[in-house]
């Protein structure tokens, strides 16, 4: 490990260098003036440098554009880094705030503040994203990680570990924007990026402008918002937080209504009371939320007034029924926002109840002056005297003009409760169980913006109080929104408002960071020998030792009077650094030490109840081994003397010899059987005393091996054995080829349909065909060698020549069939001729002679008509002119016309197995 004071040298050495665009943190300003100030920042924004420190809060400047600063490589540098050692990030303050989490195991919050369009919730999803990257994954946190991240395009809120937390919701946004402000973005999404089917199911125009509830801030469309895409991001996101298709349109029907509830129009009657005669917006507006339209229009109208048994209708004017339109717009945004907050978290509910620290991520808006200013906040004696006109508030950071005009009437946020009534009925789900949990027969008057707004800030610091806070300052660098504009008016008021000069100073003129001295103690005595691994004295007396070992200078530090006050932090992440370091080496040592601890009392323990264990087993060893030498002798001498009398009859000397000769051959038996019916020869010879006991067995045995091979043969096995047994009794023992076609199975037909003529089938389509194979036919005169299909049929044989039939054979006319003993494949039928003119025998080679012949034979019924003939074969060519086919042995097959006229037919001799 390096000294402290050298590490403390290479870290202000490496600020140092870093600091090349203006300087990264302001802390180090020669100047602590406003000019400088603001001079740095527009230094490093030009060079789109927008991070900077101030000590450990960051100033965070909006560009307006894409950087390339956020992908995962940069994530993976920022990983367990020092605060100080990388140019400042958003990365950096979201990983010291995890670790210092981790190692002082407390909450911590990330406040984010800044004015509209300054970049607070980009800052909120750069952290959730950082966050997802860098902690430890399993599958129910990724599941959390891709929930969080994808509520931030549905909502706007505070992530709280898996939780989200809504504060003071800008309802007043959704029916008025000022000047250059944007209505919530999901109205813009639905309108710019809908389907053309979901716009007209929700009777809505691709248009802004069309919508009074979208163009009072002039801001409708914005060059660096994408509405199309954020549109496809929302409906992701709908399904990755577990809103289902049925909900989903539920709210969009919702968000429709209200863009329709925004056009309705009210005109005057002769009284001056609100009328509605276009009625199309708010048809729309019924059909969207399922109510009854007559029953809206009545509630936009006229006020319910109850009085005791008695309902009073009392008609609006024109600008109490605009009131109860936007009142009702307000309200239906505002139910429908908490109820998609509740799914929300509902689906991301953390389950591990171990986990006991969190950080908190509160994006809040920031201090702004608007053209029309409407102060909330009034007490009972103010709003008494607010009605005279204009006031102004002197804030820290400007004065700022309120106009009290209406200002009793946005205090009240009244919701009429004929309205409330009807909303309870509604067809749509969401919005019946939003206003149904609203206690509808209260009689209690609605608590006012000012008491909703003072009990949400109230949560909101109790919650804030509990944690360690870290601090994000964002700030806008132009109102155009444009990138590379740095507006110094714009910018200074903001630095102004924000406090960030005070920040400034008080960062500079006093210390940044205090700790008791116990628990500073309790840390870091591990770095000084005097201290670890215990301090008897007083701890401040020991903080004093620690920190002079560790080299601090005099102006580094103050003792106070319970804690130590260290006035940079680069100092105390020095220290930090030296504690990491530190600390994985005791781990080490500490880890030996007890290994080798528990390594001896482990051996004690062993050895000492190996020494037990085998004091025991020795003593029940020996008398086991007693035990079965006597039983060996008695088993000993009864086996002998059952041997001498083995040839009597059977008694007590003999009973268990013979039991034990009986026992021994049936195993033997038993391992040894015969596994084929065949095998006849390796029955196991017997003892004389089971000689009649195993020829029972054998009989029995065999009987059992041949009822498994008959119950196993299939019915197609069945046929080919019978047909089998056709061609043994023809051609056994008298044909040489006949031993190899054993193993051959015999198949159905050897030439499917179709490849038969179509011709050819349509000539004998009354016929059944049996069976076909390819044949080799001999002409009569000459003996030249012609390829044909024959065909059996149950009445005659045919043999086809392509589309001609060349010959038809019935089988009355066959009377014999003839062929060699030889291993040749040639087949001579012999026909009856009584014309001179009808063709003589039919001389043919078939290389499935077997299976053609029995197949035939069952067909044609001719088994008795195949004759097997040595030497030669007298063929009748037409009536009354005779010749031969000749039969020998040789070398090659060969077929060919001998000198003498004759067909000669060479065969190989068979091979003897």
């Amino acid at each position: 490990m390096k000294p402290v004071a050298q590490g403390q040298l290479d870290m202000e050495g490496a600020l140092t260098a870093r600091d090349r665009v203006g300087i990264q943190d302001f802390v180090l300003l020669d100047e602590t003036t406003e000019p400088a100030f603001l001079s740095n920042l527009k230094k490093r924004f030009s060079k789109d440098l927008i991070y900077t420190y101030i000590g450990t809060l960051l100033v965070s400047v909006n560009p307006y554009k894409e950087l390339d600063i956020y992908n995962k490589t940069q994530m993976e540098l920022y990983m367990g880094v020092n605060f100080f050692e990388l140019p400042p990030h958003i990365y950096a303050l979201a990983d010291n705030a995890y670790h210092t989490m981790l190692t002082e195991f407390n909450n911590h919050f990330i406040l984010i503040s800044g004015e509209s369009g300054a970049g607070k919730t980009e800052a909120s999803k750069k952290i959730l994203q950082y966050y997802a990257v860098s902690c430890p994954s399993t599958t129910l946190l990724n599941t959390v990680r891709d929930k969080m991240l994808m509520s931030n395009p549905v909502l706007e809120g505070d992530a709280v570990g898996g939780h989200i937390l809504n504060y003071l919701l800008e309802k007043s946004r959704v029916v008025h924007q000022n000047h250059g402000e944007r209505n919530f973005h999901i109205f813009y999404q639905l309108v710019g990026g809908g389907e053309e089917d979901l716009l007209h199911q929700l009777g809505l125009e691709r248009d802004c402008q069309h919508y009074n509830y979208l163009t009072q801030g002039d801001c409708a469309i914005v060059s660096s918002i994408n509405d199309k895409n954020d549109w496809k991001t929302v409906k992701n996101a709908m399904q990755i937080i577990d809103i289902d298709e049925i909900n989903t349109n539920h709210l969009f029907r919702i968000v429709a209504s209200v863009l329709h509830l925004g056009n309705v129009q009210f005109d005057s009657d002769s009284k001056g009371h609100a009328t509605l005669n276009n009625n199309a917006e708010l048809r729309w507006v019924s059909n969207l939320l399922g109510v009854d339209a007559h029953s809206l229009q009545e509630g936009l109208t006229y006020r319910k007034i109850e009085a005791k048994q008695d309902q009073v209708l009392c008609p609006f004017t024109i600008d109490h029924a605009i009131y109860a339109r936007d009142a009702l717009a307000k309200a239906m945004y505002g139910h429908t926002f908490t109820w998609l907050v509740n799914r929300i978290n509902e689906s991301m509910e953390n389950k591990d109840h171990s986990r006991k620290t969190v950080i908190g991520l509160l994006d809040i808006y920031g201090f702004e002056v608007f053209y029309v200013n409407r102060h909330k906040l009034a007490d009972k004696m103010t709003r008494k005297t607010l009605e005279r006109g204009d006031f102004r508030l002197l804030h820290y950071a400007g004065e700022v003009t309120y106009c009290v005009v209406g200002f009793l009437d946005k205090n009240n946020d009244l919701l009429y409760r004929n309205i409330k009534d009807l909303m309870c009925q509604s067809k749509n789900a969401i919005v019946r169980e939003c206003f149904s949990t609203v206690d509808a027969d209260s009689r209690r008057r609605p608590e006012t913006v000012a008491t909703q707004f003072k009990s949400s800030l109230l949560k909101l610091t109790e919650i804030l109080m509990a944690k360690e806070a870290w601090y994000i300052r964002c700030l806008k660098s132009n109102e155009n929104k444009q990138p590379g504009q740095f507006d110094e008016a714009l910018i200074r008021h903001q630095v102004k408002y924000l406090g960030l000069m005070e920040h400034l100073r008080v960062r500079r003129a006093g210390f940044a960071y205090r700790r008791k001295y116990e628990v500073f103690l309790k840390r870091y005595k591990p770095l000084c020998p005097a201290t670890w691994p215990h301090w008897r004295g007083v701890p401040a007396d020991g903080v004093e030792v620690l920190v002079q070992h560790l080299g601090y200078l005099p102006d580094e530090y103050k003792m106070g009077r319970t804690k130590i006050f260290i006035r940079h932090p680069r100092t105390l992440y020095a220290t930090e650094d030296a504690y990491e370091k530190c600390k994985h080496e005791l781990a080490t040592r500490l880890q030996a030490k007890y290994k080798g601890y528990k390594a001896k009392g482990e051996f004690r323990k062993q050895k000492e109840a190996a020494t037990k264990i085998e004091t025991c087993w020795r003593g029940v060893q020996a008398r086991k081994e007693r035990e079965k030498r006597a039983w060996a002798v008695k088993v000993i001498k009864k086996f002998i003397k059952g041997y001498m009398t083995r040839g009597q009859a059977k008694n007590t000397d003999n009973s268990e010899y013979l039991a034990f000769v009986r026992q021994n051959y049936l195993n033997k038996l038993k391992d040894n059987l015969p596994k084929t019916v065949l095998d006849k020869t390796t029955w196991l010879a017997p003892p004389h005393v089971l000689a009649e006991t195993s020829e029972i067995l054998r009989k029995l045995h065999y009987r059992l091996m041949v009822r498994k091979y008959v119950r196993g043969i299939t019915p197609q096995k069945k046929a080919q054995l019978q047909l089998k047994f056709v061609t043994s009794s023809i051609f056994k023992g008298k044909k040489d080829s006949y031993p190899q076609s054993v193993a051959q199975p015999f198949v159905d037909t050897r030439i499917s349909e179709q490849d038969i003529n179509m011709r050819v089938l349509q000539m004998i389509r009354n016929e059944h065909i049996k069976y076909s194979v390819p044949v080799i036919k001999y002409d009569r005169n000459g003996f030249k060698p012609r390829p044909r299909q024959l065909i059996l049929t149950h009445t005659a044989a045919y043999l086809i020549e392509e589309a001609k039939i060349k010959q038809r054979v019935l089988y009355t006319s066959l009377k014999g069939i003839s062929v060699s003993n030889l291993t040749d494949g040639i087949i001579v039928f012999h026909i009856t001729c009584e014309d001179p003119k009808q063709k003589g025998d039919l001389v043919m080679q078939c290389d499935h002679l077997f299976e053609f012949l029995t197949k035939l034979s069952f067909i044609a019924n001719k088994q008795n008509a195949i004759k097997v003939v040595q030497g030669s074969i007298m063929i009748e060519i037409q009536a009354g002119k005779e010749s031969a086919v000749d039969f020998s042995a040789g070398q090659e097959p060969m077929v060919y016309k001998a000198k003498n006229g004759h067909l000669m037919v060479v065969a190989t001799r068979a091979r003897t197995r």
